[in-house]
């Protein structure tokens, strides 16, 4: 079983950073992409950033020059820097990673549970 963690949301100020973190565990082979999404309330589920298995990276148009996507392949874990935080960013965080298991032929797209992040103006 494969599972994805999140931490680090919260309340903060409008200007102010936060530090999102997701480990993957369990029956892993390989992780290929990681990915950061966000929902607003009532609105779609959009990508916000990722990262290739090769450090490759790119962002919404957005959050250009103010998030930072990256990931520590020795730990599992992807991470994604938020600064300069606008309320416009307030949203569900949800990462996402493309895993291929061990014993399994191809790979498969997992969720974590997500993490409320909310800016105040």
């Amino acid at each position: 079983q494969v599972q994805l963690v999140e931490s680090g949301g919260g309340l903060v100020q409008a200007g102010g950073s936060l530090r999102l973190s997701c480990t993957a565990s369990g029956s892993i082979f390989s992780i290929n992409a990681m990915a950061w999404y966000r929902q607003a309330p009532g609105e779609q589920r959009e990508l916000v950033a990722v990262i290739t298995s090769g450090g490759t990276t790119n962002y919404a148009d957005s959050v250009k020059g103010r998030f930072t996507i990256s990931r520590d392949n020795a730990k599992n874990t992807v991470y994604l820097q938020m600064n300069s935080l606008k309320p416009e960013d307030t949203a569900v965080y949800y990462c996402n990673a493309d895993i291929s298991r061990i014993g399994r032929p191809v790979n498969y797209n997992y969720w974590g549970q997500g993490t409320q992040v909310t800016v105040s103006s």
